[in-house]
């Protein structure tokens, strides 16, 4: 890890999943010690600047270019990575083509999770020390190690063989750092988690503090964690408690929404399917000064997904879709299993066909087919009329974790058998009015392509069910090796870290 990747901690106001206004003024704090940082920590008001701080670094999932659900989507089956050219988002491209590299992978997959790890690792260094309630300190520390499971959670996933870090390094420790087995980084991610949920609130008031970190989000974590090492009996068991009774409201609060297409609305935030979600802003005035540098907090995904050069002709009935950079291609094979779904027209909008019964014109993205991915495409009626560049300033929220998806990882933790998973399978049906079918786990991973689609979740689906090596044979997927990312070039100069197998 080195100095000039994790140097700073951002102790400023930027919007995130908890704040609805946006500061450009933040402290930029040496993590060797000086004046300014000794001094800041004293009070409630600034250890809850530092809290923010902790959680931007979830907007990774859907801001900036290098966001997590353009990435994911780009080596799964169900996308290509589309844009202007083959060299358009070049570190999409090699992950969609697996000719990913230690030389072309996008530095920021790994240093913004570790950007987010020293700001947690720095807040619990300085939290016992500041004056304010014991009950508000206990939560804050638990809302900072739920995080630091979740960037811990995210670059494990991603990296496999990465350091460990729990502590503020000094400067000259940041080159002798060494790497952890995968094994102690989960048990770090479970002890945290574990740690953290006591002292998390059951419920929140949505009003002021949607979007943080609350006990069933934490346990829903939890069981994700648990089931991606197999312990499926543990993962059952915390899901269990999120999930409560198939079908109905659970006892943390959170129930299927009646209309899948109300998950899409862009109003529809923190609804009763929502467990972790990061929010965007249309309100931050981010301009391209701010592109690059984690400070804008719009959804860059919006204008990623949205058809290049699109409009609508004359006397169009199309929907009025602001026009994009064409990125998530749909793959046919996505299209052909969604057909007749009815999740189909909340997921998939094919732009194709309506260029060709001349409702609209668009620019062809690379490896076109004709279908966008829908859920995240903006109209024109929802682009920023505020300041800064209006491609920057979305503010469609995005869902890390919803109820779907815990219920379908449950069924799974469960072997894909019995009557409790059949009932979780078929309330995640039943609410598209689709009839029962037999519960298995070929049942299950077909249901979590169909709900899940263009969510980010589908190749770690494969990879972690051992399903890619075949299905991502297409695109070059090779295993024993892209199991896993590179890790970063830059990140292994001057280091003792080494690169993972096969690269």
């Amino acid at each position: 890890m080195k100095l000039n990747i994790i140097k700073n901690i951002s102790i400023g106001l930027s919007m995130i999943a908890l704040m609805l206004s946006c500061s450009e003024d933040y402290l930029e704090v040496e993590p060797k010690g000086t004046t300014l940082e000794e001094n800041y920590y004293t009070n409630e008001s600034e250890a809850y600047s530092a809290l923010v701080a902790v959680y931007d670094v979830l907007g990774k999932q859907s801001k900036g270019f290098e966001n997590m659900i353009a990435l994911l989507n780009s080596g799964s089956d169900d996308h290509y990575t589309g844009g202007g050219s083959s060299s358009d988002g070049s570190q999409l491209q090699a992950f969609s083509n697996y000719t990913i590299s230690e030389s072309n992978i996008a530095t920021s997959y790994w240093s913004d999770f570790y950007q987010g790890i020293f700001r947690a690792n720095t807040l619990l260094l300085k939290l016992p020390d500041v004056d304010m309630s014991e009950t508000t300190k206990a939560r804050f520390e638990g809302e900072t190690k739920a995080l630091r499971a979740i960037y811990y959670f995210e670059l494990v996933r991603l990296f496999g063989n990465i350091p460990l870090i729990t502590t503020p390094l000094t400067q000259s420790e940041f080159y002798t750092v060494t790497q952890a087995t995968p094994t102690d980084v989960y048990l770090q991610i479970e002890t945290d988690l574990l740690e953290a949920i006591p002292n998390l609130p059951s419920t929140l008031d949505i009003a002021t503090e949607g979007g943080r970190i609350t006990q069933g989000a934490a346990k829903a974590l939890l069981g994700k964690v648990y089931l991606f090492q197999e312990k499926n009996s543990e993962a059952a068991a915390q899901l269990a408690e999120v999930n409560g009774t198939p079908g109905v409201m659970s006892p943390y609060g959170y129930k299927l929404l009646d209309n899948y297409s109300d998950l899409w609305q862009v109003s529809n935030i923190y609804n009763s399917e929502s467990i972790i979600e990061i929010a965007h802003t249309d309100k931050s005035n981010a301009d391209w000064g701010n592109w690059g540098w984690g400070n804008d907090e719009g959804n860059s995904l919006n204008v990623m997904v949205g058809p290049r050069g699109f409009s609508r002709t004359a006397g169009s009935t199309a929907p009025d879709y602001a026009s994009g950079w064409g990125f998530s291609i749909i793959t046919q094979d996505l299209y052909d299993v969604l057909s007749g779904d009815p999740r189909f027209d909340a997921t998939i909008e094919d732009i194709g066909a309506l260029a060709t019964a001349d409702q609209v014109k668009y620019e062809e993205s690379y490896q076109n087919t004709g279908y966008y991915l829908k859920k995240f495409m903006p109209l024109t009626s929802d682009v920023s009329t505020g300041g800064g560049a209006s491609v920057l300033n979305y503010k469609q929220h995005t869902y890390m974790i919803r109820l779907a998806d815990t219920y379908l990882l449950e069924a799974e933790a469960l072997g894909g058998s019995g009557a409790r998973a059949q009932a979780l399978l078929d309330a995640v049906r039943d609410r598209v009015g689709l009839p029962s079918v037999p519960v298995s786990l070929e049942a299950i991973w077909k249901e979590r392509r169909l709900e899940l689609a263009g969510e980010g979740h589908r190749w770690y689906d494969l990879v972690r069910t051992d399903r890619a090596a075949s299905l991502l044979a297409f695109k070059g997927f090779t295993s024993g090796k892209n199991e896993i990312l590179p890790i970063p070039l830059t990140e292994l100069e001057n280091t003792q870290l080494k690169q993972n197998p096969n690269y």
